[in-house]
């Protein structure tokens, strides 16, 4: 089993069932009558399944060096993709070219020489596409689309081209200017540094998403060797010498540095293989190491010397264009400044809008100061407004005491009552407790002590002293 059958087998789902398996693998144009729903399904299915096997570069390719952006097909493919159970698909061909049909795939020589965009729609037709069409309708040509018939060729994947653009798209926009020009060359290594260390573009690659970037998207400008990323708003239609002068400068850095890193290899190996020699005790091989090791620490000293200076070089550009982007913004912020002032229309016009504001506030306050005085209340209202709540306040403290002296009366009344007879009486003491009943006892003299007015509280206070001293008296005489 190869790789790519591997793969697809293992990471895409719609192959791991049996029966989906051999659906797919089976020749199943008649879906597109019988049951249209199936036929989608499995061109979906294939699309899918053969645009994630080219992202991870697993698409067999002329060159040996699979590539990210391109599918090509033909017996390789069909070999790749053959099962022991069920052999090669019999449809492949039918999934390329409706992929071609609904614009998924390009051919790849179309792709780099279209001059227009590739999302754009034309509504002329071709007289080839007119007869084409018409052989469909009457059903001549429906075995075209079969194993036999697949097209060989090279293909882009635009899903895979849109994803990879959007990337570089995405990581550029946080660029200063100056990082923003680079070179063919520099652009590949750094695009090749923030892809998977596993995955390396080849020029296909490169050229397909240049030409991508620059007719589609229109986010560089690109004249085969210098590459410039277009910032949101600016409107830079060429690439000027100056552009070109910073891509050489900072290609060149890249360079130096490639080469210090070089070097520094170099002389570490170098003094090993001289350590090494020494304690074989071999002392031309030493020597020689040793030379070896001065010439190469003098070259990186050169080179280092060199980059420090193309480091100050490319920071004053970098101060230069910071510079340039300060007086862009400041211009523009006098212009917007211009505009605003132009819409207040100078000191004059505010003087005088405050003048009439001044006005109308004190025309405003003029007004609500007479309405004060209207509801305003005289001295004479207001004394007898005084008296009236004197005279209710003295209502409420006799109502107050009233109600305090009923209280205070039916408390007294409640309290157990002793009171003896006259003892020129033929009667006898008759003793009123509480649970008990009076009997035999003449009661007009005790409701004749209990009758009449209401005493104050200290005339009932000393009454009740009073009652409990002939009560006292009374059970004296009784014992």
């Amino acid at each position: 089993m190869s790789d790519l059958l591997n793969y697809i087998l293992k990471h895409e789902h719609q192959f791991q069932s049996k029966a989906r398996f051999a659906s797919l693998y089976s020749d199943f144009r008649y879906l597109q009558t019988t049951n249209p729903d199936g036929y989608t399904a499995n061109i979906t299915a294939w699309k899918a399944a053969l645009t994630n096997a080219a992202r991870e570069q697993l698409l067999p390719a002329p060159g040996g060096i699979p590539d990210l952006l391109t599918i090509h097909t033909g017996p390789e493919l069909l070999q790749a993709l053959e099962s022991k159970e069920w052999g090669r698909p019999l449809a492949l061909g039918t999934v390329v070219q409706e992929c071609l049909r609904k614009h998924d795939l390009f051919p790849r020589h179309e792709f780099l020489t279209r001059p227009e965009s590739i999302y754009h729609r034309s509504w002329a037709f071709t007289p080839w596409q007119i007869i084409a069409w018409g052989l469909r309708q009457l059903g001549v040509g429906a075995g075209l689309h079969s194993e036999e018939m697949l097209a060989v060729g090279s293909f882009v994947l635009l899903s895979n081209v849109e994803e990879l653009a959007q990337k570089v798209v995405r990581k550029m926009s946080t660029c200063d200017r100056v990082d923003r020009i680079s070179s063919k060359k520099l652009f590949v290594a750094q695009l090749e540094d923030s892809l998977n260390a596993q995955r390396t573009l080849t020029h296909s690659d490169i050229d397909i998403l240049l030409t991508y970037l620059r007719r589609d998207r229109g986010a560089i400008l690109y004249n085969g060797e210098t590459i410039k990323f277009i910032a949101p708003g600016e409107s830079s239609a060429v690439i000027t010498p100056e552009d070109a002068a910073i891509a050489s400068l900072r290609t060149l850095i890249a360079d130096q540095n490639a080469q210090m890193s070089t070097l520094a290899v170099r002389v570490e190996n170098l003094s090993m293989a001289a350590r090494k020699a020494v304690t074989n005790q071999n002392r031309v091989s030493a020597l020689s190491a040793l030379r070896s090791k001065k010439l190469a620490e003098a070259m990186l000293t050169r080179v280092s010397n060199n980059m420090a200076q193309l480091e100050e070089i490319l920071n004053n550009v970098r101060q230069a264009a910071d510079q340039v982007e300060m007086m862009k913004i400041m211009e523009a912020s006098a212009g917007v400044l211009r505009s605003l002032h132009k819409e207040v229309g100078g000191v004059e016009r505010v003087e005088m809008l405050v003048e009439h504001l001044s006005d109308e506030v004190g025309k405003v306050q003029e007004v609500d100061h007479l309405i004060k005085e209207l509801g305003h209340v005289g001295p004479s209202d207001d004394l007898d407004i005084d008296e009236e709540l004197q005279a209710m306040e003295r209502a409420d403290k006799e109502e107050k005491t009233r109600r305090e002296d009923a209280e205070t009366t039916r408390k007294l009344e409640a309290l157990p009552v002793l009171e003896a007879a006259d003892p020129s009486t033929t009667g006898y003491i008759a003793t009123r407790k509480s649970g008990e009943t009076l009997e035999g006892v003449d009661t007009s003299d005790l409701k004749a002590s209990t009758a009449g007015e209401a005493k104050p509280a200290s005339e009932r206070v000393s009454a009740e002293a009073g009652h409990s001293e002939k009560t006292d008296q009374g059970e004296a005489m009784i014992s």
